[in-house]
């Protein structure tokens, strides 16, 4: 999609980090190999021929230190790279490739070829865009063995010497993590979601990033003036002169918006009726923290440990977690962390687990895997009983679908506190024990789970999956995915009238919770505390003090004799636009 207006240009992309930057644009022309060689190798080739596959690998890990070790300590937090280092290893790349060339005795070129395209064909077909967009993470990692290989050159970011905004067809974490922030203002790619390794390193380095352009190296050239409006997914080049005019003031605008959203992040969420709803932070990683209570949180009210899993080869041990979960823990007392257990398989595959599902969405995971491997769930569950008697701790556990599911699991809790009594270990059991609402049997049991837990806390994106059964990384059905659908509406009304009927809060930590415009029906539905993104907290605080809590709840009633989305989106429209648009645009 491109509007031109004499040598104007305007092209249309996903918005993957906010902000707005004008510059130069510098094409990363990374060398590539056009033409993957292919030739069969002789038996007494074999050796030499893995040999010089391990080689490549040694080289491009060699390379991936050097570049960790002189990357900004903001990106060093994220430890993508580290998860590029365990894909170098892992079996399904490295071990594959041998298994190709001793089996097929070809080059190494040609077998790392086939096993990246199996790879990435596997990855795309899977639900989840957050897995979906890991098949870059193999393709990445796989050009710089095959660069190796080759010997095609890899592109040197780190020394740029002026101010400009990086246009690549896509760039990978290696790439992005050599970003020197007195360079690169921001950058555009022809790939990428919102998921994207590239958008994830644009919002730490909280610098304006357009990805899913697809044409944008092939329009845009060295040196062309270019406007990065991470805000809407805009990006112009050579914009005429009124247009650079009004979009230096939109920066301005933005720039003084954002501060002053930022300054009044710090004081709580209250409703013009008096009313304080928590707003609290999403992490992955313990280095996260800082974000979270930078941006104003009332606390964690999700902390995903799977990842402490995910970049490695062998699981975590039981002191290596208690550290990481106290660091988290201390640092946003008496604030309340919510750790999630462990997440796994599904959306998130698991290096080491020696399990091959066709459907892992709806195979072993989650709560289910952890009762499936007890040991390594107990051993997580006392590393956060252990870490709770240094602050606020509460523990959620993730996809319940039925009631013996949360008694195994408090069983186990108690059995992991029996162990650290014997032990003298100090542990604290009296925590607040939780549940996530991922799946629809969850909804329709939900009075009878509020009986053996002190909270629920929705999980939004998984139960819209569940429930609509689809796939959004699908692009044939991904619009039917749709937050404002009345089942969904009905589901959270529902579980929400449950929890209280029975003495229990009820939270939501899934996407739709960092969404302003989302607010007015969250709140009128009776969701109790919200947790996000920690850079939407700012804007969600903002729309709550804008908000009469009592006026959400009469709201509700007619959303709830809506029957399509549209018809939900048209009376949230109706009732809170206005206000949706003040809260969200500097410019009005």
């Amino acid at each position: 999609m491109a509007k031109i207006e004499t040598n104007e240009i305007t092209l249309h992309g996903i918005n993957a980090s906010p902000g707005i930057c004008i510059g130069k644009a510098y094409l990363v022309d990374r060398e590539g190999v056009e033409v993957i060689p292919t030739y069969s190798i002789k038996k007494s080739q074999l050796s030499q021929e893995i040999k010089r596959f391990k080689s490549a690998v040694k080289r491009a890990t060699d390379e991936l230190y050097a570049i960790i070790a002189g990357s900004p300590s903001e990106l060093k937090d994220t430890h993508i790279l580290e998860t590029h280092l365990v894909i170098l290893k892992d079996k399904m790349l490295y071990g594959r490739t041998i298994e190709t060339i001793e089996s097929e005795m070809v080059n190494a070129e040609w077998a790392l070829k086939k096993v990246v395209s199996n790879l990435r064909s596997a990855f795309h077909e899977m639900a989840d865009s957050y897995l979906k967009e890991r098949a870059a993470d193999i393709v990445q990692v796989s050009d710089r063995i095959m660069g190796n290989l080759t010997g095609a050159r890899h592109e040197d970011i780190a020394a740029i010497d002026k101010r400009v905004i990086l246009v690549a067809r896509d760039l990978s974490p290696a790439e992005t993590s050599q970003i020197n922030l007195e360079r690169v203002m921001g950058f555009v790619t022809d790939l990428g979601g919102k998921a994207s390794h590239t958008g994830i390193i644009a919002q730490t380095l909280e610098i304006p990033a357009v990805v899913g352009l697809g044409t944008a190296t092939r329009v845009i050239r060295n040196d062309d003036i270019v406007v990065v409006d991470g805000n809407t997914g805009v990006v112009m080049v050579n914009p005429s002169d009124d247009a650079l005019i009004a979009y230096e003031e939109r920066i301005s605008r933005y720039a003084a918006f954002r501060a002053e959203l930022n300054r009044e992040s710090a004081a709580e969420a209250i409703t013009l009726d008096g009313n304080r709803i928590p707003v609290m932070g999403n992490i992955e990683l313990p280095e996260e923290v800082v974000s979270v209570r930078n941006y104003g949180a009332d606390g964690i009210g999700l902390y995903r440990t799977e990842f402490q899993y995910l970049s490695r080869s062998g699981f975590p041990g039981e002191t290596e977690l208690f550290e990481r979960y106290r660091d988290v823990v201390e640092v946003i007392a008496p604030k309340p962390v919510t750790i999630r257990t462990l997440d796994i398989n599904g959306d998130k595959a698991l290096a080491n687990n020696g399990l091959h599902e066709a459907n892992p969405a709806l195979g072993l995971r989650a709560i289910r895997y952890c009762l499936h491997k007890p040991d390594v769930f107990i051993t997580q569950l006392r590393a956060i009983l252990r870490a709770a008697v240094f602050g606020n701790v509460r523990i959620l556990f993730p996809m319940i679908s039925a009631c013996f599911e949360i008694d195994r699991a408090k069983e186990l809790l108690d059995q992991a506190a029996a162990q650290l009594a014997k032990e003298g270990l100090p542990y604290k059991r009296d925590i607040p024990v939780g549940i996530m609402i991922e799946v629809p049997s969850a909804v329709f049991m939900a009075a009878e789970l509020a009986q053996r837990v002190d909270f629920f806390s929705i999980g939004t994106n998984d139960l819209i999956q569940y429930s609509l059964a689809i796939d959004r990384g699908n692009r044939l059905v991904a619009h039917l995915y749709q937050p404002l659908d009345p089942a969904i509406v009905r589901m959270i009304k529902h579980v929400c009238d449950a929890g209280h009927a029975n003495g229990i809060r009820v939270f939501m930590c899934g996407e739709m919770a960092g969404s302003h415009s989302y607010i007015p029906l969250l709140l009128g539905l009776g969701i109790d505390e919200l947790s996000m993104n920690p850079q939407a907290i700012p804007l969600v605080k903002r729309t709550i003090k804008s908000l009469v809590l009592a006026e959400t709840r009469t709201f509700i009633d007619g959303v709830l004799n809506q029957t399509t989305a549209r018809g939900v989106y048209e009376q949230l429209r109706e009732v809170y636009g206005d206000l949706m648009t003040a809260q969200l645009n500097p410019d009005e």
